[in-house]
């Protein structure tokens, strides 16, 4: 490797580095700090990177990068994750797809006055949004989980299909002029040997983490090993037969695995985390450097035309036919609307196919394909990646977190609880053995001193709907709560108190108090005295539930509980009503009114479906 490209190269690192720094530190999205960076190097700016500083090496370096962040992310796409909004998911990753292809093509073609064929190649390129830039904005913005979901599995298999579609588009209508059944054909070939290639290596890869016998002390450093080369073996493989393949071998690999029962997960998923937060880095700032102004500039008011019609009108028709009936509210649908920025497949695979137009002497077509593929990326990260918390924050979609101080044995039994019921807790505590045993449980969790004012504003305590002080210091959970009640004006605050006669203190703050000696005299009692419907109680968390919520629909309003039972759930019943301070349990005659506090009890997905229904979002 010669001085200048090692100098090159340690400079994007450095300046990756840098990008995810104060990602962190300002709360934006690292993509768009990279791709600023790539710009300022790049021949728009001091010129330290071009085309051709690595030369042909780029694009597999970029390739291969690829597959590592496409296989971090479908490892991290977890089935029950998507369970949370099926049918949305679907319709993105297949009507919505397509509705953006053509969408697309139609205003390329109309705006920009090209060929069908190249309008259809940059249709189908930009259908990719990609983890490559998904997953910086998922790091910044809290979501809810099918909203998570639905953007995760939108960018890792529109990324796939994208990828492959475009260089069947590419080899069939541009070089060979093929058209009808014979790309339908092409693209499910690719698909499958995708398919088959990834869902072979993963096989392997499970027998062998399940079979082979590691020592304890390095079996963690060589399942990150197999796993690593297991990705670089799928991706090469499938590529080896047929082009783009790779990216779909990638992907259902890391699908499977993700979905499998692994051996040391933790250190698997907490390494191509890393590797993919360092190639991303890198291929961003690479890529970035590419692009030419003059280009872009070239496509005139009919670029300008492109964008507004693809993100202003395609984006968000394709959003609201995707997630219509689905429990997404209107500023959810609004933020998967307006958060739909391209990445790295995009940007490498219309440089690598402007060179090939190059070489068969089609200037014109390449500078249309570069300029739109790259007008769209810079318009879309800048404005939409990194403007995306404050996107999220006007819309309103952020949820409400619970803070829980403590994460011992109360602290986590009650975050799995409220976790199982959509709720998105944070967990605080001093040691680093627990935040660390939390964090692999699954909890965002931070590690510091609940008591100090500075760390409850980083964890968010100013969007915290309830703070739970669960510590096993009675001292520490008074001090707490009342930084939560007066300082931060928290609208619920429970706390844990271990010993009877400190809960005069706690009461003066106004908090709700839990006793743990009267806890479990309560529990014993129920034990003894109701000893079903504490077994039932026992069970929550595991296909039961009983949730209270607030009347939120008019559709009910004046009605009685026998009149509105045919939309109560099956399965589910009505066992309280609140109004006014005062509650009681209903009959078939009694009335609803909107804002009741309705408590429901039953199956887990029952009570759900009632919640939908008697307390929709919108």
């Amino acid at each position: 490797m010669s001085d200048a490209i090692l100098t090159v190269s340690a400079v994007i690192v450095l300046l990756g580095v840098v990008a995810q720094v104060l990602s962190d530190r300002y709360r934006v999205p690292s993509v768009l700090f990279l791709i600023v960076a790539g710009i300022v190097l790049g021949p728009e700016g001091i010129g330290l990177v071009t085309r051709e500083t690595f030369g042909d090496g780029l694009f597999t370096v970029v390739a291969f990068s690829v597959a590592v962040i496409l296989f971090d992310g479908a490892f991290h796409l977890h089935l029950a994750k998507l369970r949370r909004a099926p049918r949305a998911t679907l319709r993105l990753v297949t009507v919505g797809a397509l509705f953006m292809l053509v969408g697309t093509a139609v205003a390329v073609r109309l705006f920009l006055e090209t060929s069908w064929e190249i309008a259809f190649l940059i249709g189908a390129l930009l259908v990719a949004t990609g983890p490559t830039v998904i997953t910086p904005i998922l790091d910044v913005v809290t979501v809810r989980d099918q909203v998570e979901a639905a953007l995760e599995a939108e960018g890792i298999i529109n990324d796939v299909t994208a990828a492959v579609f475009a260089v069947v588009i590419f080899e069939m209508l541009v070089v060979e002029a093929l058209f009808g059944p014979a790309l339908v054909v092409a693209f499910l070939q690719r698909i499958a040997v995708g398919v088959l290639v990834g869902g072979g290596v993963a096989g392997v890869i499970w027998y062998a983490l399940g079979h082979l016998d590691l020592s304890p002390t390095n079996a963690p450093r060589l399942t990150r090993v197999i796993v690593l080369a297991g990705v670089f073996s799928a991706f090469a493989g499938a590529e080896g037969i047929a082009g783009e393949a790779g990216i779909a071998a990638v992907a259902i690999a890391g699908v499977l695995l993700g979905n499998a029962d692994l051996p040391h997960r933790e250190e698997i998923a907490a390494f191509t985390e890393a590797l993919t937060t360092f190639v991303l880095s890198f291929v961003f700032i690479a890529l970035a450097a590419l692009i030419e102004f003059d280009a872009i500039l070239a496509l005139g008011l009919g670029g300008v035309a492109v964008v507004a019609l693809v993100t202003l009108i395609v984006r968000p028709l394709l959003v609201f036919l995707s997630v219509r009936g689905e429990q997404f509210t209107r500023g959810e649908r609004l933020f998967l609307s307006a958060v739909g920025p391209r990445g790295i497949i995009p940007a490498s695979v219309a440089t690598l196919f402007a060179i090939q137009l190059e070489a068969v002497g089609d200037a014109a077509a390449a500078e249309t394909l570069v300029g739109t593929v790259f007008l769209i990326i810079f318009v879309t990260v800048v404005l939409q990646a990194g403007f995306a918390r404050q996107i999220a924050d006007a819309l309103d979609v952020v949820p409400m977190t619970v803070i829980i101080a403590g994460g011992g044995r109360v602290g986590q039994a009650l975050a799995d609880r409220l976790t199982d019921r959509g709720e998105n807790v944070v967990i605080v505590d001093d040691d680093p053995s627990t935040v660390e045993r939390v964090r692999d449980a699954g909890y965002t969790a931070y590690e510091g001193d609940a008591t100090e004012s500075a760390l409850l504003r980083e964890v968010g305590i100013d969007r915290a709907r309830i703070v739970v002080a669960a510590t096993g210091d009675d001292n520490d959970n008074l001090l707490i709560a009342q930084l939560a009640r007066s300082k931060f004006g928290v609208e619920r605050v429970l706390a844990r108190v271990n010993r009877p006669e400190n809960v005069a203190a706690f009461d003066t703050l106004d908090v709700e108090v839990v006793s743990a000696s009267l806890a479990t005299a309560w529990s014993l009692d129920n034990r003894i005295e109701r000893p079903a419907l504490d077994a039932w109680m026992n069970q929550l968390g595991e296909g039961h539930d009983v949730q209270e919520i607030e009347v939120t629909t008019d559709e009910f309003a004046g009605r009685t509980i026998a009149e509105v039972g045919s939309a109560i759930p099956d399965g589910c019943i009505v066992a309280m009503i609140g109004r006014e301070g005062s509650s009681h349990v209903p009959d078939g005659d009694t009335v609803l009114e909107r804002g009741d506090h309705v408590t429901f009890l039953g199956r887990k997905d029952a009570v759900r479906e009632a919640i939908r229904r008697f307390h929709p979002h919108d």
